[in-house]
């Protein structure tokens, strides 16, 4: 018999967007039958009759948060012809839809919140179609009430009719509510409690006084406090062991920010966006000490936008969390973990059912940490991938994230940090069973770092799945590659590898890598010469180590230049005899310890770094003090790797200013890269670079290796993070190709 009507199956971001509303207006305005559902594979269309320009309206009016990835048309056969178009119940099964990350509040929502003659008037958990919370209140797929946190909140009368009208903006928004049905705030502050409205005034008023709050929000908790007054900011580092690394700073608007900013900051994402600290005003100096740029971000739920309407100035926005502890999840693990920070709590009673830290960008678009309005939207394989059985890619114990593979998509996770913390751990391993629930998803195999002390690599040994083995810098530079869609069959690239430590072949420790990479294989080539690591891990933690360790290694005279000074006022003797015995001493060609060396001999990191890349990071600020210089230092090549010999030398005579010689560095670096990297790519007539590693976060750097490679195709991390937060990404697509 033939077909009555058609079957459109789409696919993409299209479920908690108000995609079958919009389909359901669509239908209205062309007077169409049928039906439309969710389901677990994304949005299913019966249409009576043909589809004709159905699909095209859809494109063109697609809803702000949804996208449409494809669409597929076949017969479908009504046994009777359907009186009306409507909107069927949701089905189940296995997840192939992409679930829609939190939204910041958008302007409609905004504008109810604050009229007056509205029932939502000033009320913090506001919410439609096109924002709010969802990934962090999904308990089960598909995505509906009854499996969110939202099911502990019966909807009132009027939140249930806006629910149930497929031409309301709140129509099938799981999180709707008002003030008679939804979530309350709740204000602690010793034995002074209140609630709703009263909750959110104390809080104001402690703010307003200098104190400092703890603020339950979407994804975790913030500690917040006036970013202008330096005693409070004060109180805030020392009672958060925090002394130097940088805080972020909620703006009350984007005015004076670059253009470029000012659009990263009103997207629906709402991330964290680096920009100059010259262009911010209002903040004291212990913000971002010693540093160049500062992280801004704008309000981005209704309890955040009701604090800076009432205040109007910046306020610290930084995580809810002791320092190297996992942030606060719960009201009681806040009150608990916080209690020695905070003046005064500001909680609500909606749950958090995946922690969420918040995304951080530079203004270039160059992404730095991937969370929070940005996870889990899926990710695309390149072309020449398909049908990936799934896959569970672990990742790195450093600023981890893990990774579902399957078909030709990737759900790369938020961020979580440091593996080595037990509580850090807990909540990975709690995301790693809700998504891959959430996902329906069963590994056929995992994937881990070669490095065994991993914790995420003992978790995949003790899974009991077969595991799949990755190099660290293979897998930064297929990350890069992938993100800018490299085919699969796309041929070799020469690569930079350029990080801290990450674990290389026969267990040589890599940090500074030249490869030779293609998705199936990763060959060594060079790069920087290995340099003991004196006292393993405390290396990372107190710069003038390393700065020994290379003395010792490159510069016979050491103790006769002006910048050992500082490192002369170590007990050196020791240590030196412990690297010439090799005690606990590994050798390891980390460019992350370079940076911390020359930041040593420059006196611009302190004796004991307080966070990762403290020495680093001060490093390339000190260098973007100077414009540019002639200089006459050096980093040759000789035996496929950078001669630090002649770099120390060159650089430890040359008498300049420390701005100087911090650009010079960077300079001298990026020009002995890339003449390694040019040599193995003209021998191999290659004309694509890709790079990867953390240390390629540094801007100063990108530069001057776009300046002395512009002759060829450049691929450097954007989308994606440099460092080990696409660690996972890149184990994906390694091991779909080895499949």
């Amino acid at each position: 018999m033939r077909a009555n009507g058609v079957q459109i199956r789409i696919c993409g971001k299209v479920q908690g967007v108000g995609f079958r509303p919009f389909v359901w207006q669509q239908a209205k305005l062309g007077l169409r039958l049928g039906d439309v559902c969710n389901d677990s594979a994304g949005v299913l269309v019966r249409l009576y009759g043909d589809d004709a320009d159905f699909i095209a309206a859809l494109y063109q009016h697609c809803p702000p948060l949804a996208r449409i990835d494809s669409t597929h048309v076949e017969p479908f056969n009504w046994p009777a012809i359907p009186s009306d178009f409507v909107i069927r119940e949701s089905g189940a099964g296995a997840m192939s839809t992409q679930i829609v990350p939190d939204a910041a509040t958008c302007p409609a929502c905004l504008a109810e919140m604050n009229d007056p003659d509205e029932r939502r008037y000033r009320y913090p958990f506001i919410n439609c179609t096109h924002c709010g919370p969802r990934f962090t209140i999904i308990n089960a797929m598909p995505y509906d009430r009854p499996l969110t946190v939202m099911a502990a909140f019966p909807l009132c009368p009027a939140c249930e009719a806006e629910y149930r009208h497929p031409a309301d903006r709140r129509f099938h928004a799981q999180p709707v509510a008002c003030a008679e049905c939804g979530p309350w705030l709740t204000w602690k502050n010793g034995e002074h409690r209140a609630e709703k409205e009263a909750a959110l005034q104390a809080a104001i008023a402690m703010l307003d006084a200098g104190g400092i709050v703890a603020v339950k929000g979407v994804g975790g908790f913030h500690l917040a406090c006036d970013a202008g007054h330096a005693p409070a900011v004060a109180r805030l580092r020392v009672r958060k062991n925090r002394p130097a690394k940088p805080l972020a700073v909620m703006l009350p608007n984007a005015s004076g920010l670059p253009l470029e900013a000012a659009s990263l900051l009103t997207t629906p994402a709402a991330p964290i966006v680096l920009v100059d600290k010259s262009r911010v005003h209002g903040l004291c100096d212990d913000i971002a000490p010693m540093l160049a740029e500062v992280g801004v971000m704008l309000p981005a739920n209704p309890l955040q936008h009701l604090l800076m309407q009432a205040l109007a100035r910046p306020l610290v926005m930084t995580s809810g969390n002791l320092s190297g502890k996992p942030p606060a999840l719960t009201n009681a693990q806040a009150l608990d973990d916080l209690a020695e920070i905070a003046d005064g709590f500001l909680l609500h009673n909606r749950d958090i059912v995946q922690r969420m830290d918040d995304s951080v960008v530079r203004q270039s678009g160059e992404m730095l940490r991937r969370s929070r309005g940005y996870v889990p939207d899926a990710l695309p394989l390149p072309p020449g991938f398909h049908d990936v059985p799934p896959l569970l890619c672990l990742g790195a114990d450093m600023k981890n994230t893990f990774s579902l593979v399957r078909g030709d998509q990737v759900v790369l996770s938020q961020h979580f940090g440091d593996l080595t913390d037990d509580g850090v751990e807990h909540q990975w391993q709690q995301a790693l069973r809700l998504m891959q629930a959430i996902y329906d998803f069963t590994p056929q195999a995992v994937v881990a770092d070669f490095h065994d002390g991993y914790r995420a690599s003992r978790w995949a040994t003790d899974s009991g799945l077969p595991v799949q083995r990755v190099l660290h810098h293979h897998a930064h530079i297929a990350a890069c590659l992938a993100e800018h869609d490299w085919p699969l069959d796309g041929g070799e690239v020469i690569a930079m590898a350029l990080d801290g430590i990450g674990m290389g072949e026969n267990g040589a420790l890599w940090g500074g890598e030249c490869l030779r990479v293609s998705y199936r294989h990763c060959e060594h080539l060079g790069g920087l010469p290995a340099v003991a690591l004196p006292g393993g891990d405390l290396a990372a933690r107190q710069p003038w180590r390393n700065l020994l360790a290379h003395c010792l290694a490159f510069v016979p005279e050491w103790t006769t230049y002006a910048q050992t000074q500082t490192l002369r006022q170590q007990n050196w003797s020791l240590l030196e005899k412990a690297i010439s015995r090799g005690l606990n001493s590994p050798q390891a060609s980390s460019c992350g310890r370079l940076f911390d060396a020359v930041a040593c001999a420059l006196d611009c990191a302190p004796t004991a770094l307080s966070y990762e890349g403290e020495a680093a990071c001060r490093l390339e600020a000190l260098a973007s003090t100077c414009h540019g210089v002639t200089h006459p230092v050096v980093m040759p090549v000789q035996d496929n790797h950078l001669d630090l010999a002649a770099f120390w030398l060159s650089w430890l005579r040359w008498q300049a200013t420390p701005a100087e010689k911090a650009w010079a560095f960077h300079d001298a670096l990026a020009h002995g890269v890339a003449t390694l990297m040019r040599h193995y790519a003209e021998q191999d007539s290659i004309s694509t670079l890709a790079f990867g590693g953390g240390v390629l976060h540094n801007a100063l750097l990108r530069a001057r290796l776009t300046h002395y490679l512009d002759d060829f195709t450049l691929l450097f991390p954007k989308r994606l993070p440099a460092g080990d937060g696409a660690i996972s990404y890149g184990q994906a697509v390694i091991a779909a190709a080895r499949l």
